[in-house]
């Protein structure tokens, strides 16, 4: 979806998981995750994906929209089975360097747990932000509907 939406804006576009990840599903040091996120967020224009709780706060600061989608457990758990059978043994384009794709119970818990744990305080996030643009999609139709108002593209 940002892909698309930063095609059809013509902005550029960050994937957390792209630099928070190094080769072979290592985490990079905090502080530089954190400062990394800082020197996008310089630049005049940008759309970054990911949700990463660390530095949650000042994207959305910055940020003068935010698209938050808060799909089913069920759909996310399709979704990442869907991946790992599309990106068997590759790299995902929207991943760090030499990280094929994987499932792993510690993902999987974290899916799970999703929805209960952390979409609350998403949410509870969202609502104390003033003056921005503010969209939660709760399913895929929802997203569809949102990219056929401001333009013709399909999302996946």
């Amino acid at each position: 979806m940002a892909t698309q939406l930063g095609s059809h804006k013509n902005l550029p576009v960050y994937h957390l998981d792209s630099f928070f990840w190094g080769p072979g599903w290592k985490p990079i040091e905090r502080n530089k995750f954190i400062e990394k996120q800082k020197d996008i967020m310089k630049k005049p224009a940008w759309i970054i994906d990911g949700n990463y709780g660390v530095t949650m706060n000042t994207r959305l600061k910055y940020a003068d929209t935010i698209i938050f989608l808060h799909y089913s457990t069920t759909r996310c758990l399709y979704r990442i089975i869907k991946r790992r059978i599309q990106y068997h043994g590759q790299t995902r384009p929207d991943m760090g360097k030499d990280c094929k794709e994987k499932i792993d119970w510690e993902f999987v818990h974290y899916v799970l747990k999703f929805n209960k744990v952390q979409s609350p305080t998403i949410l509870e996030k969202l609502d104390s932000v003033k003056e921005k643009q503010i969209y939660i999609f709760k399913n895929p139709k929802q997203l569809r509907h949102f990219f056929h108002q401001i333009k013709d593209i399909s999302i996946d």
